[in-house]
């Protein structure tokens, strides 16, 4: 047996049918809101030519109809393979969590720190590191990034207060 046909015996995962169906249900809401606003500023034929809308809302449509047929696919499909185990579920939930958090906090506390933090802490949950391993690490390598990218190569990355408070 393969790690997809014990799990399937398992019963503990979400099935590709409910995999599938998700992927065609987010698929149809991304057309459905392509066709509508190119629909809105126009995508008919002018005298001068197709409008801003004409050759996108097509594409919709083509998503449209795309979506369907995978929605019906994956109906008709038997339900029983396993698509991922709750257990790998969680694995990626362990990265995808504070992925997330640390993504939120670059616009509020800037890049720099938001990193260090998202660093360090990785370090101490997950690594089991020191906690002042972690943080002289975390400091250490986006005080070199800032060095890098703001000093050397004048590229201007998101900032917050701390940034601010040391003039840049």
């Amino acid at each position: 047996m393969d790690s997809q046909q014990v799990a399937a015996h398992a019963g503990a995962g979400l099935s590709v049918k409910a995999v599938e169906l998700a992927v065609a249900l987010c698929l149809l809401a991304g057309a459905l809101v392509v066709i509508v606003s190119n629909y809105g500023i126009g995508a008919g034929w002018a005298p001068d030519g197709p409008e801003a809308g004409y050759f996108p809302m097509r594409v919709g449509i083509i998503i449209l109809v795309c979506s369907m047929l995978v929605g019906v696919q994956a109906l008709r499909a038997e339900g029983t393979a396993v698509f991922v185990t709750w257990q790998q579920l969680r694995q990626v939930g362990v990265i995808l969590g504070p992925l997330t958090v640390y993504v939120g906090l670059i616009g509020v506390l800037g890049i720099y720190v938001a990193s260090a933090a998202f660093m360090a802490g990785f370090m101490v949950w997950v690594g089991k590191s020191a906690w002042w391993k972690a943080a002289l690490i975390g400091v250490g390598v986006n005080a070199l990034l800032f060095w890098i990218f703001e000093i050397q190569f004048r590229v201007p990355l998101p900032k917050g207060p701390l940034e601010a408070a040391l003039g840049y």
